[in-house]
């Protein structure tokens, strides 16, 4: 069986601001569509033809933001895979979002992390080997 993501469904406060972070990680990313839901509030899908995110207006903001890796139930970052991970650290460091995790060291992948404006974590990751297990090796230190 052959399987891929073929998108994400994240509820945000400000779709605008998240379209930039994902834009700027992504130039080829595009609006795919967009409307409203039965409520009113906006939602958008932004990718390109076989993955995306949608996004989806939140109604009420929370007292209380959820905080990757704080123990508590729910998703700790989103990771795609890229061709020039540095690339992309540049561009989003231009752009004025801070990175989340300590650069990491491991002779056939890198990876950066970088929080979007909702707070949410994302991993951005370069392979340098095409053999599995040298990709998968978690015997090897990333840092």
């Amino acid at each position: 069986m052959d399987f891929r993501l073929e998108h994400a469904n994240i509820c945000v406060r400000d779709i605008e601001a998240m379209m930039r972070f994902l834009k700027t990680a992504f130039p080829e990313f595009r609006v795919r569509g967009e409307s409203k839901n039965h409520d009113g509030t906006r939602w958008v899908h932004i990718g390109t033809n076989d993955t995306y995110i949608a996004l989806n207006q939140a109604k009420a903001d929370s007292e209380r933001h959820w905080k990757p890796y704080s123990g508590e139930a729910g998703v700790n970052h989103l990771a795609y895979e890229v061709d020039d991970v540095e690339s992309l650290r540049v561009r989003l460091k231009a752009a004025g979002y801070r990175e989340s995790t300590v650069p990491n060291a491991h002779p056939h992948r890198k990876r950066v992390y970088f929080y979007d404006p909702e707070g949410n974590d994302w991993e951005f990751v370069q392979y340098f080997s095409q053999d599995p297990t040298e990709r998968n090796d978690y015997e090897l230190p990333d840092s």
